[in-house]
């Protein structure tokens, strides 16, 4: 990203929004408006607008759906979707670890849980979040992603949100989240101790470009079963496993 760039925030809410929809299928004005941290008239302007050109098409139930404009365009582009080509990676890192793990995806300041498995031979385990929006900020899986991201895109990313009509509920340190993305950019591996919700320890990586898209991994648990062995045997396996993901 160039020096002194100011993105236009408009547009970097409808690009947003079309990832969004093009990774879930659908969105609604609740669902985009937690995305882009607006308030839901806002999120609902957007959404006409782009309804309008043909992008999204109003569906049941109050939803956007991808429209015929955007169908065309990705559908020149034929994909398997980023569940669909994760899910085996993600069976995998389950089978070994017997924790909780999940996909997540970044929007703007939040990540999105795509997919998951859910740890249920523990008495005491970490559920499922699929669906769930999270500040990218307080989670391991959204400072894998922000790592992968220029400074100078991440600090417009955070202008924009805090300037936004929820942005005084955005609680987050800046030069404290830099260090700890400088810490993810040396080792690869995002965490999150307490800072999503308490009595929660979780590790991730993110998965590098895979046909567009970003996306990482994480594996979350009780903190009380968290132990320092556990944590560097399994950022070896989050890395073992991104390695042969992007080796296939």
């Amino acid at each position: 990203m160039e020096r002194n760039f100011e993105p236009i925030q408009s547009v970097h809410r409808a690009l947003a929004l079309i990832k969004l929809v093009l990774d879930e299928g659908s969105l609604s004005v609740t669902e985009a408006a937690s995305a882009l941290d607006v308030n839901p008239s806002t999120a609902l302007r957007l959404l006409r607008t782009m309804a309008a050109d043909g992008f999204v098409v109003r569906g049941p139930q109050k939803r956007y759906h991808v429209g015929a404009t955007l169908r065309h365009a990705h559908g020149a582009f034929p994909q398997p979707t980023l569940v669909m080509t994760l899910r085996p990676f993600l069976e995998q890192l389950f089978a070994r670890t017997d924790e909780t793990v999940h996909i997540a995806t970044l929007a703007g300041t939040q990540i999105q849980h795509l997919d998951g498995i859910e740890a249920t031979s523990h008495s005491l385990r970490f559920g499922l979040r699929v669906g769930v929006w999270l500040p990218a900020h307080r989670t391991s899986a959204g400072k894998a992603l922000l790592a992968e991201l220029p400074d100078e895109e991440i600090d417009a990313r955070y202008k924009m949100a805090l300037a936004s009509p929820r942005g005084r509920h955005i609680d987050v340190d800046l030069p404290s989240l830099h260090e700890q993305i400088d810490d993810v950019r040396d080792t690869r591996i995002g965490w999150n101790f307490e800072e999503s919700e308490p009595g929660i320890a979780a590790m991730a990586i993110a998965t590098g470009e895979l046909n567009g898209q970003h996306a990482a991994i994480s594996i979350s648990m009780p903190i009380a079963r968290f132990t320092r062995e556990k944590g560097e045997n399994w950022s070896a396996e989050l890395i073992r496993l991104v390695d042969e993901l992007r080796s296939a």
